[in-house]
């Protein structure tokens, strides 16, 4: 150590420390990523949408289970944000509030597993 280290006066007076600024700091991580926020995903992705739209065109008979257990079939004639119409040949066609839906599948899938199970 030098003399002047020692008395500290000289040396530390001499010596800044020197912080960035917040907006020098966000320019610096903004460069780093490439200037983009990661996107959140879409609220959407639309393949409810989808599945609706291809099952009503093809009128494709499906079974409904309701969460209360009961089973219906008929085929999709429209949907919106909160319900679907179920058309049926056996009783009367249904609005359905999507909220009382368990699940629903094709009811060849049914056919398909009966087959299966069979052989």
């Amino acid at each position: 150590m030098h003399d002047s280290d020692r008395s500290g006066t000289d040396s530390l007076t001499s010596r800044r420390l020197i912080r960035p600024s917040i907006s020098e700091v966000a320019d610096r991580t903004s460069l780093r990523s490439g200037g983009h926020r990661k996107q959140a995903p879409p609220e959407q992705t639309n393949a409810e949408s989808y599945y609706f739209i291809k099952q009503m065109q093809n009128k494709t008979p499906m079974v409904v289970m309701l969460v209360d257990g009961t089973e219906l079939h008929g085929w999709i004639e429209w949907y919106d944000k909160d319900c679907i119409k179920l058309n049926r040949t056996e009783g009367p066609n249904l609005m359905l509030y999507k909220h009382s839906i368990r699940y629903m599948f094709k009811e060849e899938e049914r056919r398909q597993r009966r087959r299966r199970a069979r052989e």
